[in-house]
């Protein structure tokens, strides 16, 4: 007897950045919104769908897309909150099943199955799961409904924003036939190329080929591949403990740094930014990790082991220490980024230093500095050795410090 079929979910966050900042600003709803800045260096992290009609996408150079959308709003990551809000759907997500396998901050893969006899079927959980992530964070998500991750990954991007794509089992094959192969996990443009060379341009096409057919003609990898693709059959497990082996945060500057107290500066928000994402999820770490990027694209990474800490003093000490171990001060600094690794519980012990405060005490504090920033924003508390914010292009100055 054969196994019943699986139900998987693939769960899409629409435009998360871009909406998360329409939602925050009433002033922005309707406009073409770019998280991420118009200058030589900076990067679209997410474009909204305004701005997509004028060819707007993620990763696309700001200044491309400044070409492409000249009324276009550029707006600086606001990262904290996004974090908050991604957490925010992944409460709603734990409350249907405890497999869910997290991809980053706006999508998700869950699988259902046992969930059917409390909740209901595919499409009634993923009808669900969109009403209680809008009234949770007045936000959209899309869902896929399949039988493996790739055929619901497929059917959640097919109809974006606000999709609910649901494929019947035994209808997989059907459902990818008149797509194209670009929509095959792993076909990039060259290997696009490649296929359509080959008279593939559907995923129909791949399907009419035999797995011996493909292996001769793509080698042993591709060609079995795209035949597993190809037919719908990804056996592959949601993986529930599929969680962050670490904890970072980088910075790519418009203009490089050459100031030492700069490049502090921004190591001690770096840190504040990993602290605080530690304590959210429960966690400390045990390496503190430094990345440096020069001018000219070389790059230094530098670590150390540490007693377990989600302290953002303690995060910023260290980094700068092997700060000073790696940079005197030239040439210029392109990218820095901060990562906690080795990630542990909570409740590891930790051993305070003789001059410091108590453990207890610091969580304390900081966990109060946290409610405050909930609150309040970001800029609501600082620590005392804090000079000033840096977004994420450089450190903002105030009117009366040099520029």
């Amino acid at each position: 007897m054969s196994a019943e079929p699986r139900t998987i979910l693939h769960a899409d966050m629409d435009a998360f950045y871009a909406a998360i900042e329409q939602r925050d600003r009433p002033e922005l709803r309707g406009k073409p919104v770019i998280v991420g800045g118009d200058g030589p260096r900076q990067v679209v992290s997410t474009a909204s769908y305004e701005a997509r009609e004028f060819g707007v996408h993620s990763a696309m150079p700001g200044v491309r897309a400044k070409q492409l959308c000249p009324h276009g709003i550029f707006v600086t990551p606001r990262m904290e909150v996004y974090a908050e809000a991604s957490a925010q759907v992944r409460a709603v997500f734990d409350r249907f099943t405890d497999l869910v396998e997290p991809l980053s901050l706006d999508e998700a893969f869950l699988d259902v199955t046992g969930s059917r006899r409390l909740f209901g079927d595919g499409p009634t959980i993923a009808r669900a799961i969109k009403d209680e992530v809008r009234r949770a964070t007045q936000l959209c998500v899309s869902v896929g409904v399949a039988t493996s991750k790739y055929v619901a990954k497929v059917a959640s991007d097919l109809r974006k924003p606000d999709a609910l794509v649901v494929v019947p089992p035994g209808e997989e094959r059907a459902f990818l036939r008149p797509l194209p192969v670009s929509r095959l996990w792993g076909v990039g443009a060259v290997t696009q190329q490649q296929l359509e060379r080959a008279g593939l341009r559907t995923i129909g096409d791949v399907q009419r080929r035999s797995e011996r057919e493909l292996r001769q003609a793509f080698g042993d990898s591709l060609g079995p591949h795209l035949y597993v693709l190809g037919n719908g059959l990804d056996p592959r497990a949601v993986e529930p403990s599929r969680e962050a082996r670490s904890i970072g945060h980088e910075m790519t500057f418009a203009a490089d740094l050459v100031d030492a107290g700069e490049v502090r500066d921004t190591l001690l928000q770096l840190s504040q930014m990993v602290g605080r994402r530690l304590r959210r999820e429960g966690v400390r770490g045990t390496v503190v990790r430094l990345k440096l990027r020069h001018p000219d694209f070389t790059t230094l990474s530098r670590q150390r082991k540490v007693p377990p800490t989600a302290d953002d003093l303690e995060l910023h000490r260290v980094a700068c220490e092997l700060l000073a171990s790696c940079w005197p001060g030239r040439p210029g600094v392109r990218l820095l980024g901060v990562t906690a690794a080795g990630l542990v519980g909570i409740d590891a012990p930790v051993q305070g230093a003789l001059f410091s405060a108590p453990p207890k005490k610091r969580d304390q504090l900081l966990a109060a500095m946290d409610r405050i920033r909930d609150r309040h924003g970001e800029d609501a508390v600082r620590h005392g050795v804090e000079r000033h914010r840096t977004t994420p292009w450089g450190p903002q100055r105030g009117s009366g410090e040099p520029g």
